[in-house]
């Protein structure tokens, strides 16, 4: 990453959680492109997506989205959104299963409060066969989002699984121990704004080190989602899988609603497990400045959308 685009990245992120931005943001955003990215504002429509996706051959997870909550009555809606998600996935029998944010069930005002709630959702998802998995934030959350899925995975809540964030220096320690605890992990670069003591600043060391926690997770035999959109990580995984004759439904490899679906698709035709990270909600303005920030590419997106509007 040079250093244009890491300064560009850091602007960006910066103004991620800015309210007075999100209110533009919301009132503008669609008409210059935004929701490329976002699946629609109600669970409905999100699930409309789903089913499209689920006829490309395509698997997905259902992002409802919205974090940094600090009130418990909200954090109580967000789960009972998320049951309620889990219903109309089974219902449907869509191939699908969900996705939250420990701070959105409430881990910002009390690690128990944000544990009851997301003990409900999984407990949910158990009873109807699905999976649920906890996405990673920002440092102040990662231990604590950790010990959220021991504890839940040591309840005997199988069907739960972490996000492991590869420019994190702690991460190679992560994957090991929660690897020789059996738990299902998403594999990621990392979106977050992080001081370099914390995140490796280079992308080149961000690769290596994605490079590694795919290749310990792929040797352990333990499920993993790769989660990228980089040719060279995608490609990097194939040929290691096939030259250590790992199986195809071992893995699977899982990418951002509207970005790079001709290679989601090509990617399923070719039997790999594809998944699609559905967000959706009202509460979008986060997610789609930090999707900005990892490519510039869907700035430029965002610019002709307007220039045309």
């Amino acid at each position: 990453m040079d250093w244009s685009t890491r300064l560009f990245r850091t602007a960006l992120l910066a103004v991620a959680n800015r309210p007075s931005l999100e209110a533009w943001a919301v009132k503008y955003g669609p008409k210059l492109g935004a929701d490329r990215f976002i699946a629609g504002t109600t669970a409905a429509e999100a699930l409309e997506q789903v089913a499209r996706l689920n006829g490309q051959g395509i698997a997905a997870t259902l992002d409802y989205l919205g974090e940094s909550v600090l009130e418990p009555d909200r954090a109580e809606e967000s789960r009972q959104a998320y049951i309620g998600l889990l219903a109309a996935i089974d219902e449907r029998r869509l191939d699908a299963n969900v996705s939250l944010k420990p701070s959105q069930m409430g881990l910002a005002i009390r690690e128990e409060l944000a544990l009851n709630n997301i003990r409900c959702i999984v407990q949910e998802g158990k009873r109807r066969g699905l999976f649920v998995r906890i996405d990673m934030e920002n440092t102040p959350y990662t231990d604590a989002t950790i010990r959220l899925v021991r504890q839940l995975h040591a309840e005997g809540l199988a069907n739960v699984g972490a996000v492991i964030q590869a420019y994190l220096r702690r991460s190679e320690a992560d994957v090991m121990s929660l690897t020789e605890a059996g738990i299902n992990l998403r594999l990621v670069k990392g979106a977050y704004k992080e001081p370099a003591a914390l995140a490796y600043p280079a992308m080149s060391d961000v690769n290596e080190s994605l490079r590694r926690l795919i290749r310990m997770r792929l040797d352990s035999g333990v499920y993993t989602a790769v989660a990228t959109h980089d040719d060279a990580i995608i490609d990097w995984t194939c040929e290691y899988a096939k030259r250590r004759g790992i199986a195809s439904d071992r893995f699977e490899f899982q990418m951002l609603y509207g970005i790079r679906t001709p290679l989601q698709q090509s990617l399923a035709r070719l039997g790999y497990r594809v998944r699609c990270y559905v967000p959706f909600g009202e509460r979008w303005y986060p997610y789609f400045v930090r999707r900005l920030a990892e490519r510039p590419a869907n700035l430029w997106f965002v610019l002709k959308n307007g220039m045309r509007g």
